[in-house]
């Protein structure tokens, strides 16, 4: 009798390793980090990750500077930042340049068992999952009457189980090629650097959120160098059917 139970235990435990994740970070298994392009074209895109008075800010002189440039862009956008600044978020919405997408409900990363990462607690189960998908997702579709097709988890981070029920969930993981002002903390010409460094179908991440920092700046220069070396800008949409995604 002892033996059988030592033995079920067993199988039972190495069934519960082996559903266990095998990836955690920015670049696991279904993340899409690049498009297919045979032209000079980048997708840019800004997160705003709300939760503070510092995090829930707008940089509206950014954001200025490509509706005046005519400049598309994803803006992934977090439940917390939405409801602290609702008159904004309804004037980017409406503005044809932007496509919103999904920045998550409370700005978790991606984990079916509670891992974390930057001392921030990850999702702990598949349902936790879900929700973070679509608490922010049904917010979305209710203020805009779109269902936000893109999701970036806060962090950025994954396992690749919690990837595969984000896609079972109907939205497509979007990560980044290019590294454009890690989370807002780098300075302008550090920004512009990355900025400039990109190449035809990458996907370059910045904040829209801190107004303090560098990005606006580097943004600028980053862009109007870009430009002048004929590229040109798109939204994740405008690019939907050549995303590729790591194997």
């Amino acid at each position: 009798m002892l033996l059988q139970f030592s033995l079920a235990f067993l199988l039972t435990a190495l069934s519960l390793f082996a559903d266990e994740p095998k990836q955690w970070g920015e670049n696991v298994t279904g993340v899409t980090t690049k498009f297919h392009t045979d032209k000079k074209e980048v997708a840019l895109t800004f997160d705003a990750c709300g939760g503070s008075a510092k995090s829930s800010q707008f940089d509206a002189g950014l954001i200025d500077f490509l509706s005046e440039n005519r400049i598309p862009a994803t803006l992934f956008i977090n439940s917390r930042w939405i409801q602290s600044n609702p008159e904004i978020f309804a004037r980017l919405a409406a503005n044809p340049l932007f496509e919103i997408a999904n920045h998550g409900t409370a700005h978790h990363p991606l984990s079916v068992n509670g891992k974390s990462v930057y001392n921030i607690p990850g999702t702990a189960s598949p349902e936790e999952v879900a929700h973070e998908i679509n608490g922010n997702g049904d917010l979305i579709e209710k203020l805009t009457g779109k269902r936000p097709r893109f999701f970036r988890s806060g962090t950025a981070y994954y396992d690749e189980q919690a990837v595969a029920i984000a896609h079972q969930n109907g939205v497509e993981i979007a990560g980044f090629s290019v590294l454009g002002d890690a989370g807002a903390t780098f300075s302008a010409p550090k920004v512009a650097q990355q900025l400039e460094s990109a190449h035809g179908g990458d996907i370059v991440i910045f904040h829209m959120n801190h107004p303090e920092g560098g990005t606006r700046e580097g943004v600028i220069e980053g862009v109007e160098k870009l430009k002048a070396e004929g590229f040109s800008f798109v939204r994740l949409s405008d690019v939907k059917d050549r995303l590729e995604r790591i194997p």
